[in-house]
């Protein structure tokens, strides 16, 4: 299911002059039957709008007075997400006659033309404070405060994100909310400019256009919708001409294959990037620690501690957070094993909340290899949102393969690459007259489509990201070696690689290692010789804190150095 919760304001959609309509009360609760959340959102103040409407129970949340109080209808707790307008504020409005005035527990609300009254209010007494136009209304809420802002909120709380949201709005007030949500629809009597903002507008107008979307919602899940979203569209390759080549957010398995240190992880990386970007929840299961250092993503696991099912699923839980799980801490030969345990458990979640949005399996060799038994058992017949990576297709699973329906060719032999899917897959491939490897580019082919494939231009993420690096983890570094020599040069011991470093790092006596960590030393090496900024300056703050332990900063460096790099056992 792709869309798990409707969203819709109350005023113009389920009701006409502040009446619900019968044919939008039915509609939702058929949407409820479908297994779908609802969340009524409103620039009502709450007691007026239990008053008016006693169908609020149908609702999982109730998001009111323009997302500044939450209200939960099963245990009636209300959550206030800002504090009320200043006292004084009031006393001002009504010093200048301001009239109809309703007084919320956040929102301040009056009508057209009291505008010049509010705005000179708020002028008088230096307030910052968010002036809302909504047809004839005038509402006045904290800065911050907007519908968009409640919706996330009452999201969270629900364990969805906004990528599982139709929203349905009508008028000004909606913009903010309608523009956050997954699929923006509107009804036939919505305002110009909610019009324009709409991926999908019913043909009729309030109750009966709502139920009109919710129908559709229910018997397609919006599938027409789904290629004409292009501000859900996820970029994966630039045309010579400038033109992105995309990929819809939902409903698509891509592979990309190439040899080794051919930049597979950076187009993959890159794409993370801008599933992050684009608030996507992103799982990666990486078996050799290379994405241990994407910005704005938790890492689980190393080299010495072994992942659990349970521990990936917990963090998950929460929409916000996207997680890199490293298995270097799980045998090669229990890899697959675990994959079947964790991959029905993602499944199940999705089915439950549509998160994680996509799964990033690198090596996808080690978790399905082609000899795999239990592929038939464990995995979906409909997989969905998946990046597998990997240097030989045949290497993987049949039943994974025939699920892609993108392949990325990196490297200089695509061709070679293609035709190795292309017969794992039974599938024909006709190789284009003059297509050949270029640097910086990629082949992309869509099986099963008419379109043969074509060069494009790598998009490389922005964030820096250092893959294992044997030179520097386990090679000889020769000149660019760290001494620990310590006070008056009594040592001269030799750490030539990361790995040697970090095992003296834990043995050496406690006044050399102050000795050089009070000196920058560490910082020093990590930026001059081993040439990566990022750890440099992380140690570099380690180096200046006098309130750590030096126990915790041996800990603090070490760890580091192991989540940054893929270090021997």
């Amino acid at each position: 299911m792709r869309y798990l919760a409707l969203v819709t304001d109350y005023d113009g959609v389920i009701a006409t002059r502040g009446r619900a309509s019968g044919t939008a009360v039915a509609a939702i609760e058929r949407l409820r039957q479908s297994g779908r959340r609802a969340i009524l959102i409103t620039g009502r103040r709450l007691a007026d709008l239990q008053q008016v409407f006693p169908n609020i129970t149908q609702f999982d949340c109730v998001v009111a007075e323009n997302g500044a109080v939450i209200y939960d209808p099963r245990t009636r707790e209300v959550t206030l997400l800002a504090r009320p307008l200043p006292a004084e504020f009031v006393n001002r409005l009504r010093e200048l006659n301001v009239d109809p005035l309703e007084i919320g527990q956040v929102i301040v609300s009056t009508w057209l033309p009291h505008h010049t009254s509010v705005l000179q209010a708020i002028q008088e007494l230096g307030l910052e404070l968010h002036v809302i136009f909504n047809r004839a209304a005038v509402m006045v809420v904290p800065a911050g405060i907007n519908k968009a802002f409640g919706m996330e909120y009452a999201l969270r709380k629900l364990g969805l994100s906004r990528h599982e949201v139709v929203g349905v709005g009508d008028s000004e007030n909606d913009h903010s909310f309608l523009e956050r949500s997954e699929c923006a629809a509107t009804v036939a009597n919505a305002v110009p400019s909610i019009r324009k903002l709409a991926d999908v507008v019913s043909s009729a107008a309030n109750g009966a256009g709502l139920a009109e979307l919710i129908d559709e919602l229910i018997a397609t899940d919006l599938s027409r919708l789904q290629d004409r979203m292009r501000q859900n569209l996820v970029p994966i390759g630039r045309l010579a001409d400038g033109t992105e080549v995309t990929l819809p957010p939902y409903g698509r398995n891509v592979l990309i294959a190439g040899p080794s240190g051919s930049g597979k992880s950076t187009v993959t990386a890159g794409i993370v990037e801008r599933l992050i970007q684009m608030a996507y929840q992103v799982c990666v299961i990486d078996p050799e620690g290379d994405y241990g250092t994407l910005q704005d993503v938790i890492t689980i696991g190393n080299q010495h501690h072994a992942v659990t099912v349970n521990d990936v699923l917990a963090i998950l839980e929460d929409p916000k957070i996207t997680l890199n799980v490293n298995l270097l801490g799980i045998p090669l030969t229990d890899r697959p094993q675990f994959f079947g345990q964790l991959f029905p458990s993602l499944h199940a979640m999705r089915t439950r909340t549509g998160r994680p949005h996509w799964i990033i399996l690198d090596e996808a060799h080690h978790m399905l290899p082609v000899e795999w038994s239990h592929a038939a058992r464990a995995l979906p017949q409909n997989l969905g949102e998946t990046v597998l990576v990997t240097v030989h297709p045949g290497h993987l699973a049949p039943l994974m393969l025939k699920q892609v329906d993108t392949v990325i060719a990196v490297g200089r032999s695509p061709e070679r690459t293609l035709q190795e899917f292309a017969a794992a897959t039974e599938q024909p491939l006709t190789w284009p007259s003059g297509l050949a490897h270029q640097k910086d580019q990629v082949v992309i082919w869509f099986p099963g489509k008419d379109t043969p494939p074509f060069s494009a231009q790598i998009i490389r993420g922005r964030a820096e990201r250092i893959r294992h690096h044997r030179k520097y983890a386990e090679g000889n570094m020769n000149y660019r070696s760290f001494f620990f020599r310590g006070p008056g040069n009594r040592h001269n011991l030799k750490a030539h690689n990361l790995a040697i470093f970090s095992q003296m790092a834990d043995g050496i006596d406690e006044e050399t290692w102050l000795f050089h960590l009070r000196r920058g030393d560490y910082s020093r090496w990590f930026r001059s010789a081993v040439k990566d900024s990022y750890l440099a300056d992380q140690a570099e703050r380690i180096e200046r804190r006098p309130d750590l332990q030096p126990a915790e900063t041996r800990n603090l460096i070490r760890s580091l150095i192991e989540a940054r790099y893929t270090l021997p056992e």
